[in-house]
């Protein structure tokens, strides 16, 4: 069997060309050993399949702007489908499967491979960091496994459109080219929930619980107060059990949902900054804006645009 990542000859950055005709392509680019995307665009096309099969374990990451296509584990014989406006991330440690792209008018997508040796590079020996759990996790014997599915946001849309047009830069394609797929990452990896094994079942119910209300209630939340009365406890065991399960504070995590929340808002693009800063609960468009920019690194009337 054949290594997928293994594709790079004489070049860093190569760009394969898998179909293309008029406006419609699949292209295949490879960064660097260790990182690979598919970028697909298509009208009314058909049904389209390829077969995947490598030696190395991996993890992808889909992103589906439009139509849809799924992932066959012929191992498992198990069907993943990855539909319009999702964004997937998949784990895989004996990747003998076949790439379907659904028929459909339009197929807009991007799917990016990533090797279990690309990832060892940034592991930090804790478990619970993302790189380290999804290391470790095709490091076991599984064939594909989804291991996170959430909406497309407008920042990840950003960070992969910077990906797929490094090539117009003139030089130093590959390192700027990985330089994004890393930003992409972090961003993506960051949205896991991942708890500590040493959590027990009754702080976990809590954690639990306190997440429930604070999803519903996030753009209005409740006080600590109220939140520690509806998970039957104390507010200080509250704050400790929650920081401990969710690696944040409620405070914390209720500003990630508004953002998050924000985040996707603008990808429709049917609202103005101060209207979606009003929508997720912040009363000032510059504070909302600021704190913005802290976690995704990009301002949100650049994104608008």
């Amino acid at each position: 069997m054949d290594s997928f990542f293994f594709n790079i000859t004489d070049k860093r950055y190569k760009i394969t060309k898998l179909y293309e005709k008029e406006d419609e392509h699949i292209t295949r680019v490879d960064i660097s050993n260790g990182i690979v995307f598919f970028d697909i665009s298509l009208q009314h096309n058909s049904k389209k399949r390829f077969p995947i099969k490598n030696l190395d374990r991996m993890v992808l990451i889909s992103v589906v702007n439009d139509g849809s296509f799924s992932i066959y584990d012929k191992i498992n014989n198990k069907e993943f489908l990855s539909k319009q406006d999702d964004i997937n991330i998949y784990c895989s440690s004996r990747q003998d499967f076949e790439l379907t792209i659904k028929e459909s008018k339009k197929s807009k997508m991007f799917i990016l491979f990533i090797a279990d040796f690309f990832l060892k590079r940034y592991l930090s020996s804790n478990i619970n960091e993302p790189i380290d759990f999804l290391y470790n996790k095709i490091q076991e014997e599984i064939s594909l496994e989804t291991i996170s599915s959430l909406p497309i946001d407008a920042s990840s849309l950003y960070s992969i459109n910077k990906i797929i047009n490094i090539n117009q830069h003139h030089n130093m394609n590959s390192i700027r080219a990985e330089h994004s797929v890393i930003e992409f990452m972090i961003h993506r990896f960051s949205l896991l929930d991942i708890r500590d094994a040493s959590v027990n079942e009754e702080e976990l119910h809590i954690a639990k619980v306190a997440k429930h209300y604070i999803l519903k209630n996030f753009s209005n939340p409740l006080t600590i107060q109220i939140l520690a009365h509806q998970c039957a406890t104390n507010e200080s065991k509250l704050k400790k059990v929650f920081k401990q399960v969710y690696k944040t504070t409620i405070y914390g995590y209720i500003q990630q949902l508004k953002l998050e929340k924000a985040n996707l808002l603008l990808k429709d693009q049917f609202l103005n900054i101060g209207q979606i800063a009003k929508e997720v609960g912040y009363k000032h468009q510059g504070h909302f804006s600021k704190l913005f920019f802290q976690k995704y690194g990009i301002y949100p009337k650049d994104l608008l645009k």
